[in-house]
């Protein structure tokens, strides 16, 4: 069998494959949750072992097959999952790294989120994010008027730090956007490279969490843009205070993230059990003054050096 006949071949199967789960994803609610994220696997496959152009060619065929077989919702779960799924794949042939892997494939899945997003305001008028907003909205004002029927006081303290949280959540949109593009590929990850291992692809794995650490310039951004919101003061609505607000949020959650590898890395010095990062990213998460502290220990960690400090003493 030549190459271009293996080509074909190996092609037909992970079209087949793709259009299962596709298939699977779109009229089997529960089970599509869980398979949806199977769905970049036959691109990575493919991408992981061909040239662009021929994994170009395996992108818009099954596009074309997901409009013949599926329907016309099929489109943009294979332009979402198919580019995001080649992307990755290239990265994995090109012998990159899982980190670079991984946030290639995230900035890949955002922008196509986006851009579908963008599309179904333009050609349909449909905003979801709004429908979301005013389906919230209406569902507080309904439950405030079923409490007056009752001939229950409602507290206005209660009722304007409801509509605080929708206006927060409606400012907050880009970073859950973000934050859900990294998290879903994160689990798209999880799932893909054992099985690319099995067919014998040559996949990096991830360095230990302890090991991970953040660049200090995100420290410098972090800082600037505290200082920035309290030096301006942006009105509420206005683009420098969505700006500013999820600019704070994400590099928020970045530091997070580094106070939990520095509780990972000193576990792992001192011989603690592995339980102790998993209690604290629960409790980080049950209790708010948790999360202050670990973020703050992010913080240090960043700017000082803190874990070198522990291994010294180790």
């Amino acid at each position: 069998m030549n190459k271009n006949t293996f080509r074909l071949t190996e092609g037909a199967i992970l079209l087949a494959i793709y259009t299962i789960l596709m298939l699977i994803t779109l009229y089997i609610p529960g089970l599509g949750l869980v398979v949806n994220f199977f769905l970049p696997i036959p691109f990575m496959m493919f991408a992981a072992k061909h040239q662009w152009k021929q994994s170009l060619i395996f992108f818009i065929a099954a596009v074309i097959l997901s409009l013949i077989v599926g329907t016309f919702l099929a489109i943009p779960l294979t332009l979402l999952y198919g580019l995001t799924g080649v992307v990755m794949g290239a990265m994995v042939k090109a012998g990159r790294s899982r980190l670079a892997t991984y946030v290639a494939g995230s900035i890949v899945f955002l922008a196509v989120t986006l851009a579908q997003y963008a599309v179904s305001i333009v050609l349909f008028n449909m905003n979801m994010i709004e429908e979301f907003i005013v389906t919230f909205q209406q569902s507080i004002d309904t439950s405030v008027n079923m409490l007056e029927g009752m001939g229950q006081t409602v507290d206005e303290a209660v009722i304007e730090q409801f509509e605080s949280s929708i206006a927060l959540l409606e400012t907050l949109m880009p970073s859950m956007f973000v934050m859900a593009s990294f998290m879903i590929v994160f689990l798209i990850q999880l799932v893909s490279f054992p099985i690319m291992r099995r067919f014998g692809l040559d996949v990096q794995k991830w360095i230990p969490f302890r090991m991970m650490t953040l660049p200090k310039s995100l420290l410098w951004y972090y800082l600037l843009s505290l200082l920035a919101s309290m030096l301006i003061q942006p009105e509420v609505g206005s683009y420098w205070y969505w700006a500013l607000t999820n600019l704070i949020f994400i590099l928020q959650f970045l530091m997070l993230f580094q106070g939990f590898t520095f509780i990972a890395h000193v576990s792992y010095i001192k011989g603690y059990s592995k339980a102790v990062l998993i209690v604290a990213i629960i409790l980080s998460f049950l209790i708010p003054i948790v999360l202050y502290i670990i973020r703050i220990l992010g913080i240090i960690d960043l700017g000082f050096d803190l874990r070198k400090r522990f291994e010294k003493k180790g």
